[in-house]
């Protein structure tokens, strides 16, 4: 199957649009019921609730690996996404039935989950490690370079590491100053793995993953007027996250590790579904 040809196509298939009502109103309680943060942590029930967190945080849930799909960040967020899968998902859904897509949507959601959850834990284990060693043994020294290697003091008003570093090295010997000390890095520490993960994104790249492997000569329109080959179009994106992802900058909070995943899963579903039949799932 290399051209999507429609035939008895539904604009808006059963699944398609649950999906999209169901993140609306998820979205709608998010802005309602949550609050604000300047770090982005502890914004409210419904976020800390049901969003992704790192497994070691002590705002995770299990059930966050799948809740965590339907919740967004910002309504371009949730516009973006969700434009993005009705305009590949209804193409799926309407190919295998909406019981298939439905499976298919969530298990790429939750391998998407868990290949962010390795990328999170991969990527906070020296600051773990270091905090374990603080905890045993919290001394002035151990202080001021987890305040200068882990940047303490970004995203907090008033500098409060750097202050309690000071204050500390006017007292060395204090044992009030060294449980300040302490309580600022396990502060620091909680926040760290408690930043939410959310957004329907890792699955939304499993239906782009799948679409570009049955409809590779399909053509799509970027920005409505240029023609790009959809398996030119996925090969790209799918480059693009991985050089984004492996060369991680500060200030980028992109899960691009779940893009990568639910890509992943999605190809390796539609791989093996589709091996012995090569023109249905039927």
């Amino acid at each position: 199957m290399t051209e999507f040809r429609p035939g008895n196509f539904q604009i808006l298939p059963l699944i398609i649009k649950n999906l999209l009502i169901i993140n609306g109103l998820v979205y709608l309680a998010q802005t309602t019921f949550d609050g604000t943060s300047p770090r982005g942590v502890g914004l409210g029930f419904v976020t800390d609730t049901f969003a992704l967190h790192h497994i070691l945080s002590p705002l995770f849930k299990p059930w966050q690996l799948l809740t965590h799909m339907f919740m967004h960040g910002s309504f371009g967020h949730l516009l973006s996404n969700m434009f993005v899968l009705w305009m590949f998902g209804s193409v799926l859904e309407n190919l295998w039935g909406s019981k298939r897509f439905l499976v298919f949507y969530l298990v790429c959601g939750l391998g998407a989950a868990l290949l962010h959850l390795g990328a999170l834990y991969y990527e906070n284990f020296h600051l773990l490690a270091d905090f374990n060693a603080f905890k045993q043994a919290p001394t002035l020294q151990k202080y001021l370079e987890m305040t200068v290697n882990y940047s303490m003091d970004a995203g907090y008003d008033g500098q409060p590491a750097y202050r309690i570093g000071r204050a500390w090295e006017a007292e060395p010997g204090s044992l009030q100053m060294a449980e300040q000390g302490m309580a600022m890095v396990s502060h620091f520490v909680n926040d760290s793995l408690s930043t939410p993960t959310l957004g329907a994104s890792g699955a939304v790249f499993g239906c782009l993953a799948a679409f570009g492997y049955l409809f590779p000569n399909t053509y799509i329109y970027l920005y409505f007027f240029v023609p790009i080959k959809a398996k030119w179009f996925v090969l790209i994106y799918i480059a693009f996250e991985l050089v984004m992802a492996v060369n991680h900058s500060a200030g980028d909070n992109i899960a691009r590790w779940a893009h990568l995943g639910g890509a992943l899963v999605g190809f390796l579903l539609v791989f093996f579904w589709n091996k012995t039949n090569r023109r249905n799932f039927y």
